[in-house]
């Protein structure tokens, strides 16, 4: 009987140091990746959480398009100022959901009713105006590098959700009027305020508002000062259903 377990005992041991590729090749890579998930989940949580409470400096846009200036001969420029929410302008708050995000006040990052309308126009062959809601825009400027792919639209859509979960829509918003690209280097309402009318973000009339947040689908080539037809009317636009809308309080 110690024979026969012994010769069982052999066995299982020869079953157990029988060697396994699939098993051999597939841990490993799933343990690593696993632990980068993990990783990037656990630092994109810490990085949306910190950037709640803290003021983002500074963004690969501003870097970029620094640098594609200064290669144009005109020197690196970037203009920003940052004003916290209750110093900024409530004619730009509401410009700019009027303008931007008409659902910005109910939607939980995404507007689904845009979508389908940028759907049918896209079937239809027209031309597209970017779509993107507010909190969108937030994401793929704070966190993100410039560029279209669609790597790069999974990543938008990861943290458009997380910020809408941890942010609130005030600060969202403020966030917005702060960083978003609005001329050759000039970023933010008050640098754009200064720029365009010498004023600052604080003191802006309805329809300088309406005007700032016309050009932002263009901000390199259009000018708020010296608007087109085109800028004109969509900043008139603007101004006329800026009564329609609330702000975050």
């Amino acid at each position: 009987m110690a024979i026969k377990r012994s010769g069982k005992q052999n066995t299982s041991s020869k079953q157990q140091n029988t060697f396994n590729p699939l098993k051999s090749i597939k841990s490993p890579i799933l343990r690593i990746a696993t632990r980068v998930v993990l990783y990037f989940i656990g630092i994109s949580l810490f990085w949306v959480i910190s950037l709640r409470f803290v003021n983002p400096p500074i963004t690969w846009l501003m870097i970029q398009r620094g640098f594609e200036l200064k290669e144009q001969g005109k020197g690196f420029k970037l203009e920003k100022n940052w004003l916290d929410y209750d110093e900024l302008s409530d004619n730009l708050k509401l410009a700019a959901i009027a303008g931007e995000d008409a659902h910005f006040m109910t939607h939980w990052g995404f507007d689904m009713q845009g979508i389908q309308n940028a759907i049918k126009k896209n079937a239809q062959g027209k031309k597209l105006r970017g779509g993107s809601t507010i909190s969108q825009q937030v994401a793929k400027n704070v966190f993100l590098w410039p560029g279209r792919s669609w790597l790069r639209k999974g990543f938008e859509t990861y943290f458009t959700i997380l910020i809408e979960t941890f942010w609130s829509k005030k600060r969202i918003l403020e966030v917005y009027l702060n960083v978003i690209e609005m001329g050759q280097g000039v970023y933010g309402s008050d640098a754009a305020a200064s720029y365009y009318f010498s004023k600052t973000g604080s003191n802006l009339s309805k329809k300088q508002a309406a005007l700032i947040i016309a050009i932002l689908p263009n901000p390199r080539e259009w000018d708020a000062r010296n608007p087109s037809a085109y800028v004109n009317r969509r900043a008139n636009a603007i101004a006329k259903y800026m009564h329609h809308y609330t702000i975050p309080e």
